[in-house]
């Protein structure tokens, strides 16, 4: 009986182990390349369906071009979410889904360039669920959409990818885990790796654009003496010239309030008036500090009910009789609005359709988290600091902008973008000059002061350059529309406080040393652009000023 009763509980704990093993059924391996070459990852250049595909169409070396196919297909022996569920079975295969996803990560001639988590969005969840071999474009000369070719782009031209693979040949390396977050991270053993030999061609770029441009007379800055290292600048031009760097359209650096570099990239010039996007929220912060100079607002404490009648817009609590200007500022109104969610009621994108940007954003829900917590990028909430604005400065903020900050600056050309109501919208897309926006950055930098004039008062600057949310393991800060940032150069870090926008585009000002960079682009929505400027003033213009 005792024996008879062993056997029943080894029975149970072998179905039980069974059972746990795999969550969910995968399809089943029946294709002779998939079983010859299971937990292996396999290049070609073109899409070939997997009951078509030849060992012949797999791709052991070939010359990379950017603009040509380039893609693989992983064969494993299981789906994803067994994976997933051999790493933490207690999950549900939901949870599963919400917190992992295949871990990428890519080596050049054996060294480890760039690993990314992919977001757990990035696919198709049913195929999650029971796929056992997936095709992924890398590079796509018919611009497939695919979060594989997004992937290849943050490697390729934000993480390193671009310059491991310089001119010559090379070995690229893939391998792919499961990786789960909860909360911390726990990565699993590699379900499939692969490898191909490419030749990178050299390019053959003009010396003119690789030269460092001469600063013109009649910029309106006094010029430097100082020379930045001109190797160092010409190798960033070389950059640019071959499309390492891509869609700079000017560099500008100011050291000691004198003009160090200037130059212009892709048909851009220094009368061309440059899109920055966001970095026209910063110009939003230093308008409401000249507002409250002028005593036009009382302070940044001040809130939202005494502006607007809030009972008269959609969704009214009580929460939103505590939203001051100071919490529209620091990005953590508690609106529910994050333009980093698409799902989000605020997001800005459900914003621009409407007829009134004020009112939308007014008729948002609030969220539990009270004004000032927690910290959620809300484009729509600078939008009505905007209105503020212009409801309470002497004939509107248009004119109150152009006498009280660009006149003072010499700043005489300028292209607001518009809300429907045809008010400046504060929410990004100020154009301007390159130049210009230099002077903005020296304003702050010289803590309000231009040419002699108190422009905005020194506390407020101050004010503007703290980090209000010290506690987020995901940001290095944020202030007054202001973002804190740290470069780093070698074992030196430089702190900096930057207006930052969509393509790259910032303006630098750093708190420790006498520097003013701004740098525009127009690599609008694409995942490099804001990693790009960071290496630019990382690798090249920190170190050509002599900082490393």
């Amino acid at each position: 009986m005792k024996s008879i009763l062993l056997f029943a509980l080894f029975l149970s704990f072998g179905l039980s182990l069974g059972q746990s093993k795999n969550l969910t059924d995968p399809d089943p391996i029946t294709l002779p390349l998939h079983k010859k070459y299971i937990n292996t990852i396999v290049f070609l250049d073109k899409s070939i369906a997997p009951d078509q595909l030849k060992e012949s169409d797999f791709l052991k070396a070939m010359e990379f071009q950017e603009d040509k196919d380039l893609g693989i297909r992983i064969f494993m022996d299981n789906a994803l979410i067994n994976y997933l569920h051999q790493i933490d079975p207690s999950l549900s295969a939901d949870e599963l889904l919400k917190k992992g996803n295949y871990q990428f990560n890519f080596f050049v001639d054996g060294k480890l360039i760039y690993t990314e988590n992919l977001n757990t969005g990035a696919g198709i969840a049913e195929d999650k669920k029971t796929k056992t071999t997936l095709r992924i474009p890398l590079s796509s000369s018919k611009n497939e959409d695919s979060w594989g070719r997004y992937l290849w782009m943050r490697f390729y031209l934000g993480n390193g990818g671009i310059d491991a693979l310089e001119e010559g040949k090379h070995v690229l390396k893939i391998e792919i885990k499961p990786y789960l977050k909860t909360p911390s991270l726990k990565v699993g053993n590699t379900i499939a790796s692969g490898e191909i030999n490419l030749s990178i061609p050299r390019k053959n770029i003009p010396q003119h654009q690789v030269a460092i441009q001469k600063i013109q007379p009649n910029s309106g800055w006094k010029v430097s003496d100082e020379k930045p290292d001109q190797e160092k600048i010409k190798l960033l031009n070389t950059k640019i010239a071959e499309n390492r760097l891509r869609e700079i359209t000017s560099i500008i650096v100011i050291k000691n309030e004198k003009l160090v570099l200037e130059e212009y990239f892709n048909q851009s010039g220094r009368d061309s008036l440059q899109d920055t996007r966001s970095v026209g929220k910063s110009f939003a912060s230093a308008l409401m500090g000249i507002a409250i100079k002028d005593g036009h607002i009382k302070s940044e404490n001040q809130m939202l009910k005494d502006f607007y009648d809030l009972k008269q817009f959609k969704n009214y609590s009580s929460g939103k009789d505590s939203v001051t200007i100071k919490s529209l500022l620091t990005m953590s109104s508690g609106f529910d609005g994050n333009d980093q969610d698409e799902s989000s009621p605020g997001n800005e994108e459900n914003m621009y359709p409407t007829d009134n940007w004020v009112k939308f954003t007014l008729g948002l829900s609030t969220t539990e988290n009270k004004p000032g917590k927690v910290w959620n990028y809300f484009t729509s909430g600078v939008v009505v600091t905007g209105d503020i604005l212009d409801k309470n400065v002497p004939k509107g903020l248009e004119k109150y902008a152009d006498k009280k900050l660009f006149q003072p600056l010499g700043i005489t050309h300028y292209k607001w973008q518009f809300t429907p109501q045809q008010k400046p919208s504060l929410a990004g897309g100020l154009r301007m000059k390159s130049l210009d926006f230099a002077k903005f950055g020296q304003l702050y930098k010289n803590n309000g002061v231009w040419n002699g004039k108190n422009i905005i008062d020194k506390n407020w600057v101050k004010k503007s350059f703290t980090n209000y949310f010290t506690n987020d393991p995901d940001s290095e800060g944020y202030g007054y529309l202001f973002w804190r940032k740290i470069y780093k150069v070698g074992n030196r870090n430089f702190e900096a406080y930057q207006c930052s926008g969509n393509g790259g585009n910032k303006i630098i000002m750093f708190t420790e040393i006498p520097v003013v960079i701004v740098i525009t682009a127009k690599a609008y929505n694409k995942s490099y652009a804001h990693v790009q400027s960071e290496k630019i003033v990382q690798e090249y213009l920190l170190p050509a000023l002599g900082y490393k």
